[in-house]
């Protein structure tokens, strides 16, 4: 099972579960799952861990800045070439199925605006994880996309969130606490 994870699961595993990881059972467990490949963290997460509440995640997973683990575990996996594995049929399903039309019709957005919204949702980390997903897919793989984003959209965006997108292309998702609890060999004792 593969596991391409975003940057708010990362930034929660910091913030409210290693400071109980007194043994660093979890965080060597991590460690572990990415240095294996299991657990994925794309170029464009990386990036915006390293400005994310002052880069907090670099800080607590200090082997994230450990230039002789990065290259071993081939961290971060770049994603500037990487396309969805039936490219037309992806843009149609952006263009009509993945975009917010109520967000699209109160915006009133001409054709160039949307198209460069499109294309800079398209350089988007959500977007290259849900990608690398169908990918990963096509060549076989069991993959899960862990996210602390819900389905619905509030936030007055474009595009739906990676959820609702992973709905449609029949990728699984999860949250964090969920992805702890389906790996065996975590065993988090809080007394």
């Amino acid at each position: 099972m593969k596991v391409v994870i975003d940057t708010n699961s990362l930034l929660s595993l910091v913030r409210y579960y290693l400071p109980f990881d007194k043994k660093e059972i979890l965080f060597q467990f991590i460690k572990s799952k990415i240095e294996k490949g299991d657990i994925i963290i794309i170029d464009k997460v990386f990036q915006q861990c390293k400005y994310t509440s002052k880069g907090l995640v670099l800080e607590k997973l200090s082997y994230l800045t450990d230039k002789a683990f990065l290259k071993a575990a081939k961290v971060p996996y770049k994603t500037d070439s990487l396309l969805a594995p039936s490219p037309a049929k992806f843009l149609r399903q952006l263009e009509n199925q993945f975009v917010n039309s109520v967000v699209r019709r109160q915006k009133k957005l001409t054709e160039t605006e949307f198209e460069n919204q499109k294309n800079a949702f398209l350089n988007d980390a959500d977007i290259k994880q849900i990608i690398l997903c169908l990918n990963l897919t096509k060549n076989g793989e069991q993959v899960i996309l862990v996210t602390e984003e819900t389905e619905s959209s509030n936030d007055n965006k474009l595009f739906k969130k990676i959820p609702a997108i992973c709905k449609e292309l029949e990728i699984e998702t999860m949250t964090l606490p969920e992805l702890i609890a389906k790996y065996d060999g975590i065993d988090i004792n809080f007394q």
